[in-house]
């Protein structure tokens, strides 16, 4: 009897996976564009973001190459290490940055305060003491007089309650005119804080501060405000200006 014969193919060996080095690529070229925008500091915006991903990416294919998916582990440590010099690069641009720009700003507002500043001490004068700005502005407050309520024309006022009024005068005594003085006016009675009066005569409805003072020019307005009755003394505090420091006046009643 004739035996047929049986072949069975070799097993073929499979075919080897491709290298998985694209993110160890990514990460160097990332690195290497991260650390050049971090140079110049003003680029850390680019370079925080790009070290972040090229830290990622490096990472990642660091992994790969240490599972034998990847061929190219040193091109993954590389971009690992840009990518930490980028990050390092953006933070240190970061502090600069905002170092540059709060000098800047300091460097403003000394400019603004030898210009406009005061030019004379602003806190705890005396009755019909004036404050000094450098810009020309001059800002005085006179003595407090107890003011007689008229009950039928009164808007705000606290029952048992003592009004007081002082005379508030301000002056543009320097070479150029001054526009839109802000004139805000508060006030103290023993240290606490007291409202503002008004009537039919007086309050902030009547003392509407001109809008420009030219040289020489001044305006004048009479305040009042409520205290209760055994109140010693009135600290009214006035800032002209935003931008100025507010002047202090202490006034006994």
């Amino acid at each position: 009897m004739s035996q047929q014969m049986h072949y069975q193919p070799a097993p073929q060996a499979p075919a080897p996976q491709a290298a998985r080095n694209g993110l160890g690529v990514a990460a160097l070229i990332l690195g290497i564009i991260g650390a050049l925008s971090g140079i110049p500091m003003f680029l850390f915006w680019l370079a925080g973001p790009l070290g972040i991903l090229s830290l990622i990416f490096g990472l990642v294919g660091l992994s790969r190459a240490k599972k034998g998916q990847a061929t190219n582990k040193g091109v993954a440590i590389t971009g690992t290490i840009l990518g930490v010099l980028s990050i390092i690069l953006a933070i240190v641009g970061v502090i600069v940055s905002v170092l540059v720009v709060k000098g800047a700003v300091d460097e403003v507002q000394k400019q603004y305060n030898k210009e406009n500043g005061s030019s004379s001490s602003v806190k705890d004068l005396s009755p019909g003491a004036t404050a000094k700005y450098n810009n020309g502005l001059q800002v005085t407050v006179s003595k407090a007089s107890p003011y007689t309520i008229n009950p039928s024309t009164v808007i705000t006022h606290t029952d048992g309650d003592k009004a007081y009024k002082v005379t508030v005068t301000i002056k543009n005594t320097g070479k150029a005119a001054i526009k839109d003085p802000a004139m805000l006016i508060t006030a103290e009675a023993d240290g606490k804080k007291t409202e503002e009066f008004a009537d039919d005569k007086v309050g902030i409805l009547h003392h509407d501060w001109e809008t420009k003072l030219d040289p020489g020019e001044s305006d004048t307005a009479e305040v009042v405000f409520d205290a209760p009755p055994a109140t010693k003394e009135l600290g009214v505090e006035i800032t002209p200006d935003i931008m100025l420091d507010p002047a202090n006046w202490k006034l006994a009643l």
